[in-house]
């Protein structure tokens, strides 16, 4: 079978250069059966990351933007020249069979490629399947979710987590089933499970699942794109799986975290983009909830980080990046 290994980059040189190593080793221990390529999209990186790739990763298709596209359009762009929504049969012929979408703050290890390919190879069905995550200090990451309702998004927003008696309860409630989640037993075991999304962090598609339903939609600049994928799979016929089996580290959001408030407000952007484009899949009290839901949260937010600058806490400065992104996000509720 033959793998292609997508990584879109913005300023993480060091990481990009550890999930790259961990990318080939992992590859190395399935090279009887698994071709491997990796292409590097790097969205205009001012850290050396292109330099870097090219220095010390010479079989990788770099490809250095001028430029940032975002992940969903860098993903696409290189998913166009491995050949998916080629106008050419012939190209779209070259296709892989197997596409890894992998964030740079990614560690992949030992086996996971072939773990996750082996299930794919396995089950024709699937179009989509991820790894189990965990963060950089060993604790699990839910690597897969149900598609958001009203209770995720109240969970979400309203800031409860620190009021008195309540801390257990909300760590409960956090990682349960309303909120997305699914049970830690699952993923801490060896038997692969259906979810409704994977994490774009670390996703593998199916090359006909891409042909069928086409690539991410690039109205999608950041976050949601793999849920809407995933959708659209699942309403073609091809299911997501977790495949707990295979393991892969995130060093999370180092990319995002450059600029956390302009990332919330494509957090939301996003949100809204899908639960507008997939309203028929929503009862109608859920659209009628939704924006007073996102008001009072921000409304909650507002108060507690106005309350946090009193109390030399938080930096003026912070404090205008914050009420500005909120105010960013109650001009998309309307």
């Amino acid at each position: 079978m033959r793998l292609a290994v997508i990584v879109v980059s913005y300023n993480v040189r060091d990481l990009l250069r550890l999930c790259l190593q961990s990318v080939f080793d992992s590859a190395g221990l399935s090279v009887d059966w698994l071709v491997v390529d990796v292409t590097v999209v790097d969205n205009a990186s001012q850290d050396g990351s292109a330099q870097m790739v090219a220095d010390a990763f010479p079989n990788v298709n770099l490809i250095a933007m001028n430029e940032n596209l975002g992940f969903t359009r860098a993903n696409n762009f290189a998913l166009r020249g491995l050949g998916f929504g080629a106008d050419s049969e012939e190209r779209a012929a070259s296709a892989p069979d197997l596409v890894l979408l992998l964030n740079p703050d990614t560690e992949v290890v030992d086996d996971a490629l072939g773990k996750l390919a082996s299930f794919m190879r396995d089950n024709p069905k699937s179009g989509v399947c991820g790894p189990r995550l965990h963060y950089g200090d060993g604790t699990l990451q839910h690597g897969g979710f149900a598609f958001p309702g009203l209770a995720q998004i109240a969970l979400d927003l309203i800031p409860l987590a620190g009021l008195p008696g309540l801390s257990r309860l909300m760590h409960g409630l956090l990682h349960s089933r309303l909120n997305g989640r699914y049970p830690w037993q699952q993923w801490l075991g060896v038997t692969p499970f259906p979810v409704d999304f994977v994490l774009g962090a670390a996703l593998m598609a199916r090359g006909e699942s891409i042909r069928a339903v086409g690539l991410l939609d690039e109205g999608y600049f950041m976050y949601c794109e793999e849920m809407d994928w995933c959708l659209r799979m699942r309403e073609a016929g091809k299911a997501t799986y977790a495949v707990p089996t295979a393991q892969i580290v995130h060093y999370e959001g180092r990319s995002s975290s450059q600029v956390r408030w302009r990332s919330f407000e494509r957090l939301w952007a996003s949100r809204f983009r899908f639960f507008r484009i997939y309203a028929h899949r929503y009862p109608q009290g859920f659209h009628l909830l939704l924006r007073p839901l996102v008001r009072l949260g921000l409304a909650l937010n507002g108060m507690a980080a106005r309350r946090q600058f009193a109390r030399g806490l938080l930096s003026g400065d912070r404090l205008g990046d914050q009420l500005d992104a909120y105010a960013k996000v109650l001009s998309f509720v309307g």
